[in-house]
């Protein structure tokens, strides 16, 4: 399936999603990890257009989501950045723009470092109780409570759960 500039375009404004996620790290000095993320859902019967948007823009992983949706999904900042300039040059054109300029934001404030810093990581948190639906109350309480560390590292007794890739306290043995 041959895909052009102006179909894809159609296609994240429908069924697109630029997404910040926030997530608790224990391994990380501030704490938290910022995941930003685009992807696109489907039934598993549209893999071939999820491959079709890999093959667009060459990168990229299409994985089930849950049941019988897969997605095509990106994660990697330098192809977040390569999507972003894609999107530059071929402008959504409905309410996803906004989303997508938000997003654009945030990745340039991880590329300055800022996702580091507790101010930083708190304006991040308020740019994506921005986006999408807005409806994010775990995320929104992050910036009214101090759960952000500033210079505590990250404890030596935890471990990444294989199956979930989630932090959880170490198994004593």
């Amino acid at each position: 399936m041959q895909l052009n500039p102006d179909w894809v375009v159609g296609f994240v404004d429908g069924e697109g999603c630029f997404f910040v996620g926030i997530q608790r790290n224990p391994t990380v000095k501030i704490g938290f990890q910022v995941i930003p993320e685009f992807r696109v859902v489907q039934h598993k019967r549209d893999l071939d257009v999820l491959y079709a948007l890999k093959t667009f823009f060459g990168f990229g992983r299409v994985c089930q989501n849950h049941d019988d949706r897969w997605e095509y999904r990106v994660r990697r900042l330098d192809q977040l950045r390569e999507v972003g300039v894609f999107f530059q040059s071929h402008r959504l054109k409905t309410k996803k723009r906004v989303d997508f300029q938000r997003f654009r934001d945030v990745l340039t404030m991880m590329e300055e470092g800022r996702h580091l810093t507790k101010e930083g990581l708190r304006e991040i948190a308020k740019i994506a109780t921005l986006m999408n639906t807005g409806n994010r109350p775990r995320l929104a309480a992050l910036m009214d409570e101090d759960r952000v560390q500033s210079d505590v590292k990250a404890p030596e007794e935890t471990e990444r759960n294989s199956l979930s890739g989630k932090f959880r306290p170490a198994r004593m043995e």
